[in-house]
C-alpha cells in the first residue's frame, strides 16, 4: 500500500510539472522540452528547414529567435533575419563577430582557406584573391571560357536534348558546367564534365557528399557529430570518404601544374588569353606560394565558391522564368534591343559586352537570388558578450544565424509582395538598376566579406541564361515538383527536369 502511494505521489509530481511546463510554452514558437530544449521541433521539421525557420521567423519579435538545444550540448542559437543585427554583426562590430573555431571544425574540409581563416590570415589572402580576379589577365581568360564552354560545352548538350525530345536534369547541367568553367579559370584544366554522355564526375559527387555531411553538423548538438565522427559512421563517414577524393584530385591538378610551369620554365603572365588562378598562385612574385596545403585549400575553397553558387542561382533562375511567361517575353525583348537589327530575330551566342546592357536581366537574376539565394544560411560567434540592435544578448558560447532563404520572405523588409517573382522591384523609375543595401540583400554576403566574385558570377550567369532563353523554350516535366533541399547550398532536392526546345525565332 506504502508502495502505491509513493508511485502515485511520484506520478502526479510528474503530470503537474509536465503540465504546468506545457502551460508555459502553449504561447511559444517552439516547445523547449525539458533536457532535450527544441532539438524535437528541429528534427520534425529538418526536411523542410528552410520554410520552417521562415514560418518561425514570420512570429517571432523583430525577427530573432533563441534556439535552445539538449542542455550541456553547447548548442545556442541566436537565428536573425533582421536587417539591423545584420548590419551590426557584418559591417559595424565586424572584429567581435569572426568565423571562429567553431565555424573551422564544422567546415574543416575548406582547411585555412579563406572561406575559414580570420584575422591576419583572411587579410591576406583576401588582398591576394582580389588582386587576382581583378587583374585583366584573369578578365581576358574568363570571358574566352565562357563563351567557349557555352559554344562547345553548353550548346552540344542542348542541341541533342531537342533532336531526342528526351528529359533532362538541368540542375545537372549546371553543376557540370560551372564546374567545367570553375575548374578551368582556377586550375587551368578543363575535365570536360559537360558532354553528351553526362558522364559521372567523383570530385563533383564528393562536393555533394561533403556539403551534405557539413549540414548534418548544423542540425546535431557537436557530441551527436563528433561520435559519428569517431566511429566513422554516417554522413560522418561519406564526409571523410569525399575528403580523400576531394585531395587526390586537387594533389593531381596542383602536381600537373608544377611539371608544367616546370617544362615551360616561366610564368605564362604572357599569355594572351590570360593565366588561370593556380597559375597566378605559384607564380605571383611576392604572391607566390609553393605550399601544397595552402594551394590545396585556397583550390576547394574557389571550387566551391564557383560552381556550387552560380549553378544554384542559375538553376532557381531558369525555372522562375520558365514558370513566368511574362518575365520570360521581356527579357527575351530585353536580348532582342541589344543585338544588331539584322540579327534580332536570328540563332546566336550572346557575347559578354552584350549582356551587360541587360538591366531587366539583371534585375530578374537579383530577384532569382533574392529568393533562393544559393548559401541560404551562414553563422558567427562573438569573441566577447554584446548586444544586437534588436535587444537580444549575445555571448561567446552561442552561434548568431542570419537566414538568407527567410530573409527574401519577410514583408517587414520586401512587403506584402515579398513572396512574388518580380524583376520590377529592381529597376528604378528612370530605367537603371536600384541598389538595395547588403544588410537586406545578402546574397553576396555583406561588409569586410562581401563577395569578391559578385562580377564573375553575374557575367557567367547572364552569357548562359541569354543564350538559353533566346534560342529556346524550357518547360518543367509536367508533375514535377520543385523544393529546396537540406545541404548548406540551396539545390532543388529532385533536381530541375525539363524539356527543351528549339524556338521558332
Amino acid at each position: 500500500m506504502a508502495g502505491m502511494v509513493l508511485y502515485s505521489g511520484i506520478f502526479m509530481a510528474g503530470f503537474w510539472f509536465l503540465a504546468l511546463w506545457a502551460w508555459r510554452n502553449h504561447r511559444k514558437i517552439s516547445w523547449n522540452w525539458p533536457l532535450i530544449g527544441m532539438l524535437p521541433a528541429l528534427f520534425l521539421h529538418v526536411g523542410r528547414i528552410h520554410d520552417s525557420c521562415t514560418e518561425v521567423l514570420r512570429r517571432t519579435r523583430r525577427g530573432t529567435f533563441c534556439f535552445k538545444g539538449p542542455r550541456f550540448s553547447d548548442m545556442e542559437i541566436l537565428v536573425t533575419v533582421n536587417p539591423e543585427n545584420v548590419h551590426y554583426i557584418m559591417s559595424a562590430n565586424f572584429e567581435n563577430f569572426p568565423k571562429g573555431p567553431k565555424f573551422r571544425e564544422i567546415f574543416y574540409v575548406l582547411g585555412e582557406g579563406i572561406f575559414n581563416s580570420d584575422s591576419d590570415s583572411w587579410r591576406h589572402q583576401r588582398k591576394v584573391a582580389r588582386a587576382l580576379i581583378n587583374h585583366q589577365r584573369f578578365h581576358r581568360r574568363l570571358v574566352k571560357i565562357i563563351r567557349d564552354k557555352v559554344e562547345k560545352g553548353l550548346i552540344p548538350v542542348l542541341e541533342m536534348v531537342c533532336e531526342k525530345t528526351m528529359v533532362v536534369d538541368l540542375q545537372d547541367v549546371f553543376l557540370r558546367l560551372t564546374f567545367d568553367t570553375t575548374c578551368a579559370l582556377v586550375t587551368g584544366y578543363d575535365p570536360g564534365c559537360l558532354s553528351i554522355d553526362l558522364h559521372e564526375v567523383p570530385f563533383s559527387r564528393a562536393m555533394d557528399d561533403a556539403e551534405e555531411a557539413i549540414f548534418m553538423r548544423h542540425v546535431l548538438p557537436e557530441r551527436v557529430w563528433k561520435l559519428a565522427r569517431w566511429l566513422g559512421v554516417g554522413s560522418e563517414r561519406k564526409l571523410k570518404e569525399a575528403c580523400g577524393v576531394l585531395d587526390h584530385v586537387i594533389g593531381k591538378y596542383i602536381a600537373m601544374k608544377r611539371e608544367e610551369l616546370r617544362k615551360k620554365g616561366e610564368a605564362m603572365d604572357g599569355n594572351e588569353d590570360g593565366a588561370d588562378l593556380l597559375t597566378s598562385y605559384m607564380n605571383g612574385g611576392d604572391l607566390a606560394s609553393d605550399d601544397d596545403k595552402f594551394l590545396r585549400d585556397t583550390i576547394l575553397n574557389l571550387m566551391i565558391a564557383g560552381r556550387d553558387t552560380t549553378s544554384s542561382a542559375l538553376t532557381w533562375f531558369l525555372w522562375l522564368v520558365s514558370t513566368h511567361p511574362e518575365v520570360e517575353k521581356k527579357i527575351r525583348d530585353e536580348l532582342k534591343s541589344v543585338c544588331p537589327i539584322e540579327e534580332a530575330d536570328k540563332w546566336r551566342v550572346f557575347q559578354v559586352e552584350e549582356t551587360s546592357k541587360l538591366t531587366y536581366m539583371h534585375g530578374a537574376l537579383c530577384e532569382a537570388l533574392r529568393l533562393y539565394p544559393p548559401v541560404p544560411f551562414q553563422h558567427k560567434m562573438p569573441i566577447k558578450p554584446d548586444i544586437l540592435p534588436s535587444g537580444h544578448y549575445v555571448h561567446p558560447k552561442m552561434k548568431v544565424m542570419f537566414f538568407l532563404y527567410a530573409m527574401g520572405r519577410m514583408e517587414s523588409i520586401w512587403g506584402k509582395d515579398c513572396l512574388e517573382f518580380k524583376p520590377e522591384r529592381w529597376i528604378s523609375e528612370c530605367g537603371t538598376i536600384k541598389h538595395e543595401p547588403s544588410y537586406k540583400f545578402l546574397a553576396f554576403n555583406a561588409g569586410p566579406r562581401t563577395c569578391l566574385g559578385r562580377e564573375v558570377a553575374f557575367i557567367q550567369m547572364k552569357v548562359v541564361a541569354a543564350t538559353m532563353i533566346h534560342n529556346y523554350q524550357v518547360c518543367v516535366v509536367e508533375g514535377h515538383r520543385v523544393a529546396p533541399n537540406c545541404s548548406i547550398i540551396l539545390y532543388m532536392k529532385d533536381g530541375l527536369k525539363v524539356r527543351i526546345s528549339k524556338r521558332m525565332i
